[in-house]
């Protein structure tokens, strides 16, 4: 093969001609960083929200927190269970699901409202570091609690590590080529269908949520190789991209000045992307629906809406290739009358069947996955490449601001209705 190289060299010389670099090898090497960057992407995103979607599926099992045999074993062996509220035709446990829900996104919220004034004097390689051993520890400190308290500790650390690691990530999208956004989102996705999932089988299967947990410790682990080990450098993208991500990260979000804008392009979000991110998810409440005319107990029925919620957001937010939706304020709308309709028959009972609700939920997650990945798509085409990194990162507070909501809502509602007859 060099031997035909050298020919060719020499018959360009021979004729006057500059020698022409074949051009397979740099397209392969493109190519090969192209799909490096995608999967490593998509690993960040499954692995960053594993844990924090992990203890929503967990979240039933925490707050009852006593040991039963196989399928309806909890987190803790020891102390007494909780009582429930029998009289209630909700099996209400004393403290809401969303007690944990807020434990999982407050945290989260802090790192974000916090980010803009000082993450980005410490580098992406530190922050990423300290997301996995967040991770890890939540998974250990959960798995061995005796006590609520503990347990939420745990679940703090969880949200630690996906706020921090959220920000990070889609801070480090701005750098790489816009096409990973999607398999960002795509990962996120499938974080909440494979944790929830993995949850729901293994418990499902008989081991106690203790060695559940336990078992994805690796999670973190592979968190740390597909950012350490598998995505190239912003220089194998664009000569000189390492030194402006390294000088990128360690200047302030917010500038005083303002840089050009591209033609068409905004420095800020729309009123309607602002209220699409800006949506009060409903999954706080799922612990309300409870229906006894089946074979599922009321934690088997909390972690199947979690797995069905998650399916609906993983397919969503891996569509963005295949349905692109501009016009992001209409799923917010959709999900809103979502809430409505659920809420209506937590009041009154109206839906014959578990199956039903399935379907509903099944729904609004493919609505809340669309949301998410489509405004974060829309900002990434029309915000400059000076705003962008920023945009992306501001962006995320909004989307932390309506779970919060939700949490703190579903609280007083939780105990109004668990009072009612």
């Amino acid at each position: 093969m060099g031997g035909c190289a050298g020919s060719r060299r020499r018959l360009s010389d021979s004729e006057g001609e500059e020698t022409v670099p074949e051009p397979r090898l740099p397209l392969l090497d493109h190519q090969g960083a192209h799909w490096k960057n995608a999967v490593g992407f998509w690993l960040l995103g499954l692995c960053n929200n594993f844990s924090y979607v992990v203890m929503l599926s967990a979240a039933h099992d925490i707050l009852s927190h006593e040991r039963t045999s196989g399928n309806q074993s909890h987190v803790d062996p020891g102390p007494a269970p909780i009582p429930h509220n029998s009289s209630s035709r909700f099996d209400c446990n004393s403290v809401s699901t969303a007690a944990v829900l807020l434990a999982d996104i407050l945290p989260t919220l802090v790192i974000k409202l916090l980010a803009p004034l000082g993450l980005h004097l410490l580098p992406y390689s530190p922050r990423v570091l300290v997301s996995g051993i967040c991770a890890a520890g939540s998974f250990i400190l959960v798995a061995f609690s005796h006590s609520v308290g503990t347990s939420l500790c745990g679940v703090v650390l969880a949200s630690i590590s996906s706020g921090l690691g959220e920000v990070t990530f889609l801070s480090l999208t701005a750098f790489y080529p816009r096409a990973v956004i999607s398999w960002w989102s795509s990962g996120t996705g499938g974080a909440g269908l494979l944790g929830a999932l993995s949850y729901l089988g293994l418990t499902q299967a008989g081991l106690s949520p203790q060695q559940t947990l336990l078992s994805m410790l690796g999670i973190p682990a592979l968190l740390l190789a597909s950012y350490f080990l598998l995505l190239t450098s912003p220089e194998a993208q664009d000569p000189g991209g390492e030194e402006e991500a390294e000088s990128s990260s360690r200047q302030p979000l917010i500038r005083t000045e303002a840089p050009e804008l591209k033609p068409g392009s905004s420095s800020s979000l729309s009123l309607q992307e602002r209220w699409t991110v800006f949506k009060v998810r409903m999954m706080a409440g799922f612990e309300l629906l409870f229906f006894r005319n089946t074979s599922l107990s009321h934690a088997q029925q909390y972690r199947w809406y979690q797995m069905l919620y998650q399916a609906g957001v993983f397919a969503s937010r891996s569509s963005l290739r295949c349905c692109h939706i501009r016009f992001t304020w209409a799923l917010a709308l959709l999900q809103c009358l979502n809430l409505a309709f659920l809420l209506a028959d937590v009041w009154f009972g109206f839906l014959p069947s578990i199956y039903f609700v399935f379907l509903i939920i099944l729904y609004e997650g493919l609505l809340g996955g669309a949301a998410y990945v489509n405004t974060f798509h829309n900002i990434a085409l029309e915000t400059s490449d000076e705003h962008r990194e920023f945009a992306m990162a501001a962006t995320c507070i909004s989307d932390t601001l309506g779970i919060s909501l939700s949490g703190l809502l579903a609280l007083p509602l939780h105990d109004f209705l668990c009072q009612l007859s």
